[in-house]
């Protein structure tokens, strides 16, 4: 019997149980049984666009050896979740500009482990840019698993009308489109200069991310992982981050059973131990 009926493709129980282990193995996401409607959603793009005509010989031509590592990337890319916007949870931008002023300009690392569309990294650095001025001393490292999201935040192309920017922020730290371009915006370069976008996948066992960093976002990430996969990326974390520094999770992640890691310091806000 099909999960999904009355659709183009086939779609079996065992394939949404194969699709499950092959996204867990690679990124650490944990689908629950309610998610088969958005499994065949999703990956039907890719079967139309491989040609396939069945989920099962897709699935097999994945795991192969024959398919490239680009279609596995285009399988991770269409099972991850990107929602954002800008100053998205916004009490955490109140905290970090305390944070900013209380250090004084210094040469600071942040890490934003979900960029996304890059809503999220450059409203730090509008953040930090308020506070200490664009030509602050700070670098903000942002990543994500899936490639094509961060080829949109790379551009720093965005609505006019996106929910969380006001008019000084439009007005100082964004260039407005003409013609064509009328109601887009674009991140300006001295801001855009801040920020550093690259692919990575949480769930690789090197981390090779520099120096460490004093301020990690890692924001509604953990709600798609189970508990010990929490756990190891949580140790990880840890692992590159300075002393005391702070880590910002989401509105619905708790790890206060992770003491012996972090200390909660605010509302989802916490001190690395």
């Amino acid at each position: 019997m099909n999960l999904v009926t009355d659709r183009e493709f086939d779609f079996h129980p065992r394939d949404f149980s194969r699709v499950r282990s092959l996204i867990y193995e690679r990124a650490g996401i944990s689908l629950h049984e309610g998610k088969q409607a958005m499994v065949y959603s999703r990956l039907s793009r890719r079967l139309r666009e491989t040609g396939y005509t069945t989920f099962e010989t897709y699935l097999k031509w994945l795991e192969s050896g024959t398919s490239s590592q680009q279609e596995w990337q285009e399988f991770v890319n269409c099972l991850t979740t990107n929602l954002t916007s800008f100053f998205r949870e916004e009490h955490h931008f109140h905290t970090l500009t305390e944070w900013l002023r209380h250090r004084g300009s210094q040469p600071t690392r942040i890490w934003c482990a979900a960029a996304s569309t890059g809503e999220e990294p450059y409203s730090l650095a509008m953040t930090v840019a308020d506070a200490w001025g664009l030509n602050a001393p700070v670098k903000i490292l942002s990543s994500d698993i899936d490639t094509n999201v961060l080829a949109t935040a790379s551009r720093g192309v965005y609505d006019a009308n996106s929910r969380g920017l006001n008019q000084q922020h439009l007005r100082n730290y964004f260039l407005r489109g003409k013609g064509a371009n009328s109601g887009s915006i674009r991140v300006k370069p001295e801001l855009a200069r801040m920020v550093e976008f690259r692919p990575f996948n949480l769930m690789q066992t090197s981390w090779q991310l520099g120096d460490p960093f004093d301020i990690v976002f890692c924001r509604n990430v953990m709600i798609y992982f189970d508990a010990p996969t929490q756990r190891k990326v949580l140790e990880r974390i840890h692992g590159v981050m300075k002393p005391k520094g702070l880590l910002f999770v989401g509105h619905s992640e708790n790890f206060t059973e992770s003491r012996d890691l972090f200390t909660l310091k605010g509302k989802t806000v916490y001190d690395k131990v």
